[in-house]
């Protein structure tokens, strides 16, 4: 695996995230003079799709929209964080870091659609998904038993009435991210 510049800094195991702002100066509200900053990055965990602040080392060479190991050799320390803690440039860089992370792994979103089961006896998965009432869910139920859906292009083509899947997740994704107080949750919060 390789980060967006290609550089390499990312661990084959362990968690990456896509770094979303980069503070070289440390944080704004630290009182602490200058000499006793470290280097600050907000990320968005690739397998959770968690929030986290980290210290970097002071050598790292980072960037926003880098993939990084949250345990590799530019990361000091990591914290979870919430949406409310981003600064302004993190949190307008949510959906590029979500976009980046379903492009990179289309087969275990597009699973998603071949594997969503049922919440209750009256909600499906597919139905906290934006613009897929009972008509479309039954669409994917039924087609899904032909065969699995091979990619996002598959899903569009066999089910008449969705338009672009990927971005229907993206959407959902987002609105997990920034939205505390959810009752269901699909894609946030759980690890891979």
């Amino acid at each position: 695996m390789e980060n967006a510049d290609g550089d390499g800094d990312v661990a084959d195991d362990g968690p990456t995230a896509v770094l979303l702002d980069v503070l070289p100066n440390g944080r704004p509200d630290d009182d602490r003079p200058q000499s006793r900053k470290s280097p600050v990055a907000y990320a968005l965990g690739a397998d959770s799709f968690g929030l986290y602040e980290l210290t970097l080392g002071d050598d790292a060479d980072v960037s926003v929209s880098d993939r990084i190991a949250l345990d590799g050799p530019a990361v000091g320390r990591y914290r979870e964080v919430s949406f409310d803690d981003l600064t302004r440039n993190a949190a307008a860089e949510i959906e590029y870091a979500a976009e980046a992370i379903v492009e990179a792994d289309e087969e275990r979103f597009v699973d998603f659609y071949n594997e969503a089961g049922p919440i209750t006896l009256r909600l499906h998965q597919l139905n906290l998904l934006p613009g897929i009432g009972k008509k479309l869910r039954n669409d994917l139920l039924d087609e899904r038993k032909r065969g699995p859906f091979e990619s996002f292009d598959d899903v569009e083509e066999r089910i008449s009435g969705l338009h672009r899947p990927r971005e229907v997740i993206l959407e959902r994704i987002v609105e997990e991210i920034r939205e505390s107080d959810l009752k269901y949750r699909t894609f946030v919060g759980r690890e891979e």
